[in-house]
């Protein structure tokens, strides 16, 4: 059973924007933390952005860029990606916690219960 479903990806060139989207037919994205992380070859899979209990928590790396967002009536939580660079590339995956997160712990991967399959993001230079 699909629990959590990415969708979004492509290839697009630097500068550009992609907008990815994690839904949901189990959970509601309420009170709880969904979470994007990404996986580069050859690099451990790393925290993007996380939304949690209103709150919202994004890696260096991507902030002023990306934007972590839900939208009610799809039950889907999105992630705008702007300015995308060619170090954004990698494998990019929603993850799901029945518990908040919070501003440190977010990042880790043993908070979050259930996973969806990646989808790829590939920024050309």
């Amino acid at each position: 059973e699909v629990q959590l479903q990415a969708s979004g990806g492509g290839l697009v060139q630097a500068g550009g924007s992609l907008r990815l989207s994690c839904a949901s037919y189990k959970f509601r994205f309420d009170g709880d933390a969904i979470a994007w992380f990404r996986q580069a070859p050859g690099k451990e899979r790393e925290g993007v952005a996380c939304l949690t209990d209103g709150k919202k928590y994004y890696a260096d790396s991507v902030k002023g860029r990306f934007t972590i967002s839900r939208d009610n009536a799809a039950n889907a939580v999105l992630l705008e990606m702007n300015s995308l660079k060619p170090e954004d590339t990698a494998v990019y995956y929603c993850a799901y916690s029945s518990l908040r997160a919070g501003p440190t712990g977010w990042v880790l991967e043993a908070v979050y219960d259930y996973w969806g399959l990646g989808t790829q993001v590939t920024v050309s230079s």
